[in-house]
């Protein structure tokens, strides 16, 4: 009792930290406080009620959350739940697929003899489907987390094709100034809280116009945001832009 009260008088972010550094009575109890969660993650991949006691798919989860647990780092950009909550959707429906295609991802996982085959080469490109797959699962989803990270900030995808910039060089601004509300401290709360640009504090903080910040305020919320998440696939289109 005694544990478990100090332990709910910390934060998320310190449990997480005490695990990290062997605390296995913090980790138990994380993973069964946040079952709910988890079941709840389970439930939107599988759209269905998910029966902890029963399901396999959820058994999944609770190892995904777990390994989420062990590999969060603050330095991402997001919340822990944001990055677990993508952590266990992944790992599910990585699990799922492998059940409905059982002969094919199992034959995946395999140590082949090219002498014995037939083809060996129709294996390679078995397994290259199988990875495209995935990651076009993996970018769906990204794709999909995102659409909701929008709404917060009264955005959406299709607009953002239509009011980003043409210019490579306007392009490469906007993602700067994105870069400087995502690393400054104060700047990235005030957005994250009122949804919306520091135009006053960024015209002291970068070479463009007030009405530049304006005409592409919706773009750098976006880059914004994804700066923000744990999006991957995102993530890497930014590489190298707006440095």
């Amino acid at each position: 009792m005694i544990r478990n009260r100090s332990l709910k008088e910390k934060s998320l972010k310190e449990m997480i930290t005490s695990v990290q550094s062997g605390d296995e009575y913090a980790q138990n109890y994380l993973l069964k406080t946040y079952q709910p969660f988890i079941a709840k993650c389970v439930s939107e991949v599988c759209k269905r009620y998910i029966d902890p006691k029963k399901d396999d798919e959820f058994s999944v989860g609770l190892a995904a959350f777990n390994e989420a647990i062990l590999t969060y780092s603050p330095e991402r950009g997001s919340s822990f739940l944001s990055f677990a909550k993508l952590v266990v959707k992944r790992k599910v429906i990585d699990y799922i697929r492998y059940v409905q295609k059982t002969p094919i991802a199992a034959s995946l996982d395999e140590s082949y003899d090219e002498e014995q085959m037939e083809n060996p080469s129709e294996i390679i490109a078995v397994k290259e489907i199988y990875r495209e797959e995935q990651e076009a699962l993996y970018r769906r989803e990204e794709i999909a987390e995102f659409k909701e990270k929008l709404k917060m900030y009264k955005l959406t995808l299709s607009e953002l094709t239509e009011i980003s910039p043409k210019h490579r060089d306007a392009r490469d601004s906007a993602v700067h100034t994105a870069r400087i509300l995502f690393n400054d401290p104060a700047l990235k709360e005030f957005v994250e809280r009122k949804k919306k640009l520091p135009i006053k504090a960024l015209v002291k903080k970068v070479s463009v116009s007030k009405k530049t910040l304006e005409r592409n305020r919706k773009y750098i919320l976006a880059i914004f945001i994804v700066l923000s998440n744990d999006f991957v696939y995102l993530k890497d289109y930014l590489k190298g832009v707006g440095k």
